[in-house]
């Protein structure tokens, strides 16, 4: 049987409002962020979710192997419950996926900026090329 794990936390972050949404799905986990901005109502959260949920930009699929979790007896599981309630905060293994989907994405924007510059540089340098052969010939 598949069993999925979803979480979303909703936390100040500043000046906006944003959420994270975590899915762990057997052997898979993602995350997404996306910013609110005012404080959203309760019924807003769940009309979001229906909406926007399949339109989620998650972070790239990270073995769920790596964050195992051990088997928790059910008092247990409430009170961590009830302190993850009162404690707002992002959850680490979310920063961690956050933070690799960003640095992914960072290296690609690098790649294809670096390309972009030689290509660049490339046409200049044939523009001179054609220039330099017209003067040379002369009209």
């Amino acid at each position: 049987m598949n069993k999925i794990k979803s979480k979303l936390t909703v936390y100040f972050d500043s000046p906006f409002w944003s959420c994270i949404v975590e899915v762990e799905d057997s052997d898979i986990y993602k995350v997404s962020k996306t910013v609110f901005g005012s404080e959203p109502k309760d019924y807003e959260v769940y009309e979001w979710i229906l909406k926007e949920y399949y339109n989620l930009k998650f972070s790239s699929n990270k073995s769920s192997s790596e964050f195992k979790e051990k088997r928790i007896n059910p008092k247990r599981l409430q009170r961590q419950v009830r302190k993850e309630i009162n404690n707002q905060s992002i959850g680490t293994k979310a920063q961690e996926a956050i933070k690799e989907s960003l640095k992914a994405s960072k290296l690609e924007r690098k790649k294809y900026k670096k390309l972009r510059k030689e290509e660049q540089k490339e046409l200049k340098f044939q523009l001179k090329q054609q220039k330099k052969k017209e003067k040379h010939k002369g009209h």
